[in-house]
């Protein structure tokens, strides 16, 4: 690949991860997380 090819796919890169992290960082998504590792450790008691 040329230089701008890697530009554009590390742009591309970087705007996924800031996505995802603004999706997993919401209160919604904390509390079905927790909610999930409550019932995961609640199980294995």
């Amino acid at each position: 690949m040329s230089t701008a090819e890697y530009a554009v796919g590390t742009i591309a890169a970087c705007a996924f991860a800031a996505l995802l992290f603004k999706v997993v960082s919401s209160p919604e998504v904390q509390q079905m997380l927790s909610a999930l590792i409550d019932r995961a450790l609640k199980t294995g008691t």
